[in-house]
């Protein structure tokens, strides 16, 4: 039987590939509010993150060399955006779609054949299978933001899969902290978010702190697709608050979110 996780990943790969069969010819090319990267540049680096995926699924030691290939060809000055697209041979538009839609199906049939139990290889610590399927979720989940507001749309109605990123954000509270070479300021604050359908989600922590609110607007933050002072979310006590301002669900370096303001989506009818 398939992992409900892994189920989630490709609900969230289908939400995305239907907004993305929208999209006109210019869309490809117009650079979004994620660091100007255009939807091009999102879908090459999802279905880079898919291959290096399977890689760590099926054998290690290919995914050991492709990820110091691109390593060290990042190192030659090359951009993230750059390297990606010479690997793919420039490959844009509907036909980086499809080819980014069969690497998540062969992404996600490799795990669904591992052990549960299994740990696989990635930046940072590795990861066992649900939480590995979890991270591609809220990769496409987090990138595809950055489309819905090119072009002016809204997202569907949140999912009871949302939840799973919301886990992630929880989880990495103390990450976020020492992935800067900083000490959390205090135990994790509790977490009470609001969820799709009336759902309410709750994570026990300090009863000094807490974080309180929508769990879309949540996510938007452990993802740093929307700085927290553009929600509504409510932080109470330091440890909170210092974390919201750094929030960083995702493996790699430290990032920093967007500064207020810039992360909103795109008037309709607007080029």
């Amino acid at each position: 039987m398939i992992l409900p996780q892994i189920s989630d990943f490709l609900a969230e790969v289908a939400e995305l590939d239907a907004l993305l069969a929208t999209l006109a010819p210019d869309d490809w090319t117009r650079p979004t509010g994620f660091k100007g990267w255009t939807s091009d540049d999102i879908v090459r680096h999802l279905h880079i993150g898919d291959r290096l995926g399977l890689a760590a699924a099926t054998d290690k030691a290919a995914y050991d060399s492709l990820a110091a290939d691109i390593a060290a060809r990042r190192a030659s000055f090359l951009s993230r955006v750059a390297e990606t697209a010479e690997r793919l041979g420039g490959l844009s538009g509907p036909a980086l779609r499809q080819r980014w839609r069969d690497g998540a199906d062969e992404l996600a049939a490799a795990l669904a054949a591992k052990d549960p139990s299994a740990r696989l290889p990635w930046s940072g610590p590795g990861m066992g299978v649900r939480m590995f399927a979890t991270a591609r979720q809220m990769e496409v989940w987090a990138h595809g933001q950055a489309i819905y507001d090119l072009l002016g749309r809204d997202r569907p109605p949140a999912s009871p899969r949302l939840r799973n990123i919301a886990e992630i954000g929880v989880r990495t509270y103390a990450w976020t902290f020492r992935n800067r070479g900083l000490e959390p300021p205090g135990p994790a604050p509790e977490v009470h978010l609001d969820g799709p359908a009336g759902a309410s989600w709750d994570w026990p922590g300090a009863t000094d702190a807490s974080v309180t609110g929508d769990a879309v607007a949540f996510c938007q933050v452990v993802t740093q697709t929307r700085n927290v002072a553009d929600t509504t979310l409510l932080a109470r006590g330091a440890s909170a608050r210092r974390w919201l301002e750094i929030a960083q669900c995702f493996a790699g370096p430290p990032e920093d979110p967007p500064p207020p303001g810039t992360r909103r989506p795109r008037p309709r009818g607007t080029a």
